[in-house]
C-alpha cells in the first residue's frame, strides 16, 4: 500500500514514535517511551525499533504499508549523512549512523534533522503556516531553536546549522541567556532578588505577579531582538513561535510586537504576521514525518 509515514520524535528524555497519512492525518494512537539516555546505543536503537513495530502492530499494518520514516532529534546533526554528532542529550551516540541504521533495519528510507526544523516544517505543512512559501520559526523552551523554510524546503545550511541564532552574541553574553527557561530565571531574579524557574514565573504570572508580570514584559523585549535578525535577513511570509515557553505568549507577546515593529524594515513591519504553532504535543514526530514528504 505504501501509504503512511512514520515520524519519531527522539529527544534526551523520550522518544515518540507516529504516523501519518499523507495528508497529515495522525493514524492510531502514538508511543511513547523514556529515552534512557544513560543506555548503550544499541539499546536505544531496540527501543525505537520496538516502537514502530509496536505502533504497526496497532495499526494492524506492516513494513510495507510505509512510504518512509522521519527522525527529529536534538543536536547536533550531520544531516546529510544521517549521524548524530556531540549530543549533550544523548551521551552514548555521539558520532552515531542514526540514519543508516534504521534504514537497515527496516528496508524503507529514512531522513532525519533537528528537532526545531521538524516543529518548523510541521506548522508549514500542516500548521498554522500552512500556504506559505518562506516561514522562520522559534522554539522557545530550555534553549532557543531556530528554523528557516525557504520555497517549502528546510534550509539546512552548509554545515546544518542555517538560521541557529542561539550563540549569537547580546549584551554581556549570548542572546540564549535571555531567551530561556533560564533567561526567564534570570530576569526574574534581577527584578525580585528571588530564585524561581521558568515554570514557577509563569503560575506567579497567572496570579498577577506585578514581578512575572514584568519579567515576561522584558522577555518579550528581547526575544523581538532575534526575531528582528530574521525577519530583515529573510523577510519570510509568517514567523512561528512554539515550544513550552510559548504558553506564556499572553504576558510576552504584546512587548515583543511593540518593540520588533520598530526595529524592522517598514514593509515587512506593516506586513509580516508573529504566530503560534497549534499542532501541540504532536509536532515533533508530525515534523518528523514530514521529512519524508519534502523527500518525495
Amino acid at each position: 500500500m505504501q501509504n503512511i509515514i512514520i515520524g519519531i520524535d527522539l529527544g534526551g528524555t523520550k522518544i515518540m514514535t507516529g504516523a501519518i497519512s499523507q495528508s497529515g492525518d495522525v493514524l492510531g494512537k502514538p508511543i511513547k517511551t523514556p529515552t534512557n539516555s544513560h543506555e548503550q546505543s544499541s539499546v536505544i536503537i531496540k527501543t525505537i525499533t520496538d516502537s514502530v513495530e509496536k505502533l504497526l502492530k496497532n495499526l494492524k499494518l506492516n513494513i510495507n504499508d510505509v512510504l518512509g520514516i522521519g527522525i527529529g532529534t536534538t543536536g547536533p546533526l550531520n544531516i546529510n549523512e544521517g549521524i548524530i554528532l556531540e549530543c549533550p542529550q544523548l551521551p552514548t551516540m555521539h558520532f552515531f549512523p542514526l540514519r543508516k541504521t534504521i534504514e537497515r533495519f527496516f528496508s524503507v528510507p529514512v531522513y532525519i534533522n533537528n528537532d526545531a526544523n521538524c516543529l518548523i516544517y510541521a506548522e508549514t505543512i500542516f500548521g498554522n503556516a500552512t500556504g506559505k512559501k518562506n516561514v522562520v520559526g522559534f522554539t522557545l523552551g530550555t534553549g532557543i531553536g531556530s528554523a528557516i523554510i525557504l520555497d517549502k524546503k528546510i534550509l539546512n545550511g552548509a554545515t546544518g546549522t542555517a538560521g541557529e541564532v542561539w550563540a549569537s552574541p547580546y549584551k554581556s553574553g549570548i542572546i540564549e541567556d535571555y531567551i530561556s527557561g533560564d533567561g526567564v530565571a534570570k530576569i526574574y531574579k534581577s527584578i525580585s532578588g528571588q530564585n524561581k524557574s521558568s515554570l514557577e514565573v509563569f503560575n506567579l504570572a497567572n496570579k498577577g505577579d506585578k514581578d512575572a508580570l514584568l519579567t515576561w514584559k522584558e522577555f518579550g523585549e528581547h526575544l523581538a531582538i532575534p526575531i528582528a535578525w530574521s525577519i530583515n535577513l529573510i523577510d519570510p511570509d509568517i514567523v512561528v513561535l512554539g515550544g513550552s515557553i510559548s504558553s506564556a505568549h499572553k504576558y510576552f507577546m504584546p512587548s515583543m510586537e511593540d518593540k520588533l515593529r520598530k526595529i524592522i524594515c517598514p514593509v515587512p513591519s506593516k506586513k509580516t504576521k508573529i504566530v503560534l504553532a497549534r499542532l501541540g504535543d504532536y509536532t515533533g514526530f508530525i515534523g518528523a514525518a514530514c521529512l519524508v514528504i519534502e523527500n518525495k
